[in-house]
């Protein structure tokens, strides 16, 4: 467990706080690019990290991430006209370009001097795998651009979605890295022992730290058929990764492929996930129908979401449409979708989890070492030092996998050449 003033320093991510601070080392996702789809089209309101922003695609198709409020008297500039390779106050004119520069000021005489004193905050920005990333550290300190392996996937081969979930970060993150917790909320078929998730629920975990973070592997014993093996990764500070060659039923999946969540706090109190699949191999691409299946599994397809928004129909406020009678028949949480069963509880332990009340197993190895890596990153930046997971060259390479082991022989030798990335 953490103390109350660890926890109260690992999960609040404002400007000045160690969390904060330390997830402004590094490239964050700010929105999805198809959320600004038009040049010259509508901004867009963008909380990060507690901050207020506005972002736009200029005339050149450049995106631009500013201050939510113009410097001359605060008015929004989510109403602003996007115009002319900038952004325009409409209460006195004033128009500022991507880099924060004001390039034109209407109100003030000819000639005036003020417009050159005048810069509204501005981050960089730059476009991959259907996101549009940011860096709002200080910019001296600016790291390389995240080259992880899906990234580098064309896109054919690679998806990305995004939802809203109400809590902590840090609490979607834990979730991700328990591999434990999918024999139970994750379990679908009850009553179907043959399943793997069945079989053994009881996952033997061990954590090897790296340059990026670190990888964990889940041992599940198949007895005579030997070991179903998982290998993860977490990427720093908020990225976990796995993969579904096999199925919980126990068939090998046609298209092999990865899976993995970024965890993006827009406050203290909520978070974006944005959730990525990609087919592992060029030769293998992701059709539009095995898209659209994966995110009906997850619950987080199309039919699943509010209109018009991130935010899943069944939430805190129907207690996630629970049925009571499949509960005791079918899948062990009565939830339908396997995102939708983890925010049920994830965000039913309130917004912040008081985690000085926990009490620990040894199933949770990988989420007690994923707590000591932010904790030391943070006092790493608080003295000036470079934390881990900055360098691309750490992490470009790896990639997750799952194999059945047969019994006796080292699983580093059967999955080897598997766990390293073919982009």
């Amino acid at each position: 467990m953490l103390s109350r003033e660890e926890n109260e320093r690992i999960t609040r991510v404002g400007p000045g706080t160690p969390a904060g601070n330390l997830l402004r080392r590094y490239w964050l996702p700010a929105c999805l690019s198809s959320e600004l789809a038009e040049k010259d089209g509508a901004p867009l309101r963008v909380r990060l990290l507690c901050e207020d922003l506005v972002a736009f695609r200029d005339t050149e198709g450049k995106v631009g991430l500013v201050d939510a409020y113009c410097p001359h008297r605060r008015a929004p500039l989510f109403f602003g006209r996007n115009e002319e390779c900038g952004l325009r106050c409409v209460y006195h004119g004033w128009k500022f370009d991507r880099h924060g520069d004001c390039v034109d000021m209407p109100s003030e005489p000819a000639g005036t001097t003020l417009q050159a004193k005048v810069k509204i905050r501005a981050y960089p920005t730059f476009e991959q795998a259907g996101i549009v990333w940011t860096y709002m550290g200080p910019k001296e300190l600016e790291p390389p651009k995240p080259n992880y392996d899906w990234m580098r996937a064309p896109p054919t081969h690679v998806h990305v979605s995004k939802t809203w979930e109400n809590c902590n970060w840090l609490q979607g993150l834990e979730g991700g890295l328990d591999t434990a917790h999918s024999s139970f909320a994750h379990n679908n078929k009850i009553t179907d022992q043959g399943m793997l998730r069945n079989r053994d629920r009881a996952p033997k975990i061990e954590v090897e730290r790296t340059d990026y973070g670190y990888y964990y592997v889940s041992h599940r014993n198949l007895g005579a058929d030997g070991t179903y093996v998982r290998v993860y990764h977490y990427f720093m500070p908020f990225q976990q990764v796995r993969a579904q060659v096999i199925g919980w039923d126990g068939k090998m999946y046609p298209v092999p492929r990865n899976f993995g969540h970024l965890w993006m706090p827009i406050d203290d109190a909520t978070t974006h996930v944005y959730n990525w699949h990609y087919a592992c191999n060029p030769g293998l691409e992701l059709t539009p129908d095995l898209v659209k299946h994966h995110e009906d599994e997850f619950g987080r397809g199309e039919h699943d979401m509010i209109p018009g928004t991130f935010r899943l129909k069944r939430n805190q406020s129907n207690d996630y449409m629970i049925d009571r009678q499949v509960q005791k028949t079918k899948t062990f949480t009565g939830i339908e979708g396997v995102n939708t069963q983890d925010y049920a509880l994830q965000e039913g332990m309130g917004q912040i989890v008081d985690r000085s009340k926990e009490f620990l197993g040894t199933s949770d190895k990988a989420i007690v070492a994923m707590r000591r890596l932010l904790l030391e990153a943070m006092n790493v930046v608080e003295q000036g030092e470079t934390p881990r997971g900055i360098d691309p060259s750490t992490y470009s390479r790896a990639r997750a996998y799952d194999a059945y082991v047969p019994p006796g022989e080292d699983w580093h030798k059967v999955m080897e050449q598997d766990l390293i990335a073919k982009w």
